[in-house]
């Protein structure tokens, strides 16, 4: 048995606290939020994340961040533009014996870091390991079969956790490439916002499966050229975090795209769906893009109409008019 403190009560984080208290885990969720904490424990569910997903009296719901003192495995499970703020809070009780694993998705606005790269400049020492996909949280917390990949530079780290989150419905495979692990986590994302426009505009099967195609292709571009291994993107956190994420209406990222593609402006859209992290990366994408010399057009169209007013039938327009190639010209 583990000792494992989720920062974070969101839906992601209540999942694997409900999956990792069933397998016999001392499971702490910590939130900012008490309302929240005590709305669940009043309801014994979370009732606007999980419904229906009873949530154990034996998990420990908490909302003093010093009660990650003594854990032995320190998970975050909040939205990517938070987890500087959230870790520099924890930090003072996180020893370099602890193992940090982060599930949030995205880039860092501003700095375009990886979120690695910002936990270990708020945390030091402890080995680091990236959980990710395609993991709906409805799915993981009613044990539906589940596979992913514990990313990181320390193998050791990230076997300890495949070893101990692991379960008969919950699969962890390892693997050493984090950048690509992160990219292809945090930018199937932005595809899945455009599947959802594509979907609100009516359009069929065939738009979709060329959308996601040519997306993982201008994923993994960019993810090379940050220093990924190209196979990564063939593999679970990437092409298969994206089917997920573009075909499931557990996805918020698709659900914000139909009602774009219905007529609802993306801000009004990204407030009646919730946190969107297609949305909030969908730009430090494209600058990091443009900063590292990468094409990627699907990005670039979505950017457009996310932040300039542009117009969706439009953007698909320049996207199928676009110089004619050969496919096999942009390997990843």
């Amino acid at each position: 048995m583990a000792k494992i403190t989720i920062l974070g009560s969101g839906g992601f984080g209540m999942s694997l606290a409900v999956m990792l208290n069933r397998i016999g885990h001392k499971v702490t969720v910590w939130s900012a939020f008490q309302k929240e904490l005590d709305n669940i424990k009043a309801d014994g569910e979370h009732k606007s994340k999980l419904p229906g997903v009873k949530i154990p009296e034996s998990i420990e719901l908490n909302a003093d961040i010093s009660c990650v003192t003594g854990s032995d495995i320190v998970l975050l499970g909040i939205p990517s533009p938070y987890v500087r703020d959230v870790v520099r809070k924890a930090s003072p009780f996180i020893t370099e014996e602890m193992v940090v694993v982060n599930t949030s998705k995205g880039l860092e606005n501003g700095t375009h870091k990886l979120i690695s790269d910002v936990i270990r400049e708020e945390v030091k020492k402890s080995p680091i390991v990236i959980l990710s996909g395609p993991s709906h949280a409805e799915e993981v917390a009613l044990g539906i079969p589940t596979t992913v990949v514990a990313a990181s530079e320390d193998m050791e780290a990230a076997a300890y956790i495949q070893d101990t989150m692991s379960s008969n419905v919950f699969r962890i495979y390892i693997n050493s490439d984090v950048v690509g692990c992160e990219i292809g986590g945090a930018l199937k994302n932005i595809i899945a916002v455009c599947a959802g426009i594509c979907d609100g505009l009516n359009y069929g099967d065939n738009t979709k499966a060329a959308l996601m195609t040519r997306g993982i292709t201008e994923i993994g571009r960019l993810g090379v050229a940050l220093g990924a291994s190209a196979s990564t993107f063939a593999g679970l956190t990437g092409i298969g975090d994206l089917i997920v994420t573009c075909t499931s209406m557990h996805s918020r990222n698709r659900r914000a795209g139909i009602l774009i593609g219905q007529g609802v402006s993306p801000e009004e859209a990204v407030k009646l769906v919730g946190t969107v992290e297609g949305y909030n990366c969908c730009k430090v994408a494209l600058e990091l893009a443009n900063k590292v010399g990468v094409s990627m057009p699907i990005t670039e169209q979505l950017n457009n109409v996310l932040f300039n007013k542009g117009n969706v039938k439009e953007a698909l327009g320049k996207l199928m008019s676009r110089p004619k190639k050969c496919e096999t010209e942009e390997i990843i």
